[in-house]
């Protein structure tokens, strides 16, 4: 039995479909100036070594020409990536956050119960995360184990070096 093109159709489009990402003002502009760098000096760049490339002779032979072909290819591709990206960003509202709670955008400061050392993090998106700058993405381990977790919660991560035990101490935007 044939099936109707529109479930056939229907179906690919559900899997190409994106989650939506919340981000900071500066994650999202961050974003969106990257996406326009790529898509304005990146192509430009990408066509003068491709029109190199082509300038040097027999294009079935030329080497530097596919390599050029296959880099562009990558680029359209990195273009494609952010475009959906950033489509499906929003911007987080801090003002009506739950501070009860982790969850995307907080500042929570930790404490491991193995050395006492104290952290403090603020939970973003994976595009965003930076460890230098106390920005962890939610979709790491750490992130993935605090979420939810309120203020006093001691919270059991598996970590790549094992299981860590980190405290809430406090929750915050």
């Amino acid at each position: 039995m044939k099936r109707p093109f529109f479930l056939l159709y229907s179906g690919d489009k559900s899997i190409a479909m994106s989650k939506i990402s919340y981000y900071t003002e500066e994650g999202l502009k961050k974003l969106k100036d990257e996406l326009h760098s790529l898509k304005t000096k990146g192509r430009s760049d990408m066509a003068k070594q491709i029109a190199e490339a082509r300038d040097k002779g027999d294009l079935s032979e030329n080497a530097e020409y596919d390599a050029a072909k296959d880099a562009q290819g990558l680029l359209e591709m990195k273009i494609s990536k952010l475009e959906d990206l950033v489509a499906n960003a929003r911007l987080a509202d801090k003002s009506s956050m739950d501070t009860s709670i982790i969850s995307i955008l907080s500042k929570a400061k930790l404490k491991n119960k193995k050395n006492n050392a104290i952290v403090e993090y603020m939970f973003v998106a994976e595009e965003e995360a930076d460890l230098k700058t106390g920005k962890i993405s939610v979709k790491s381990p750490i992130g993935k184990g605090l979420l939810g977790k309120k203020v006093g919660d001691v919270a059991i991560i598996d970590v790549p070096a094992g299981k860590i035990e980190l405290e809430v101490l406090e929750i915050g935007v």
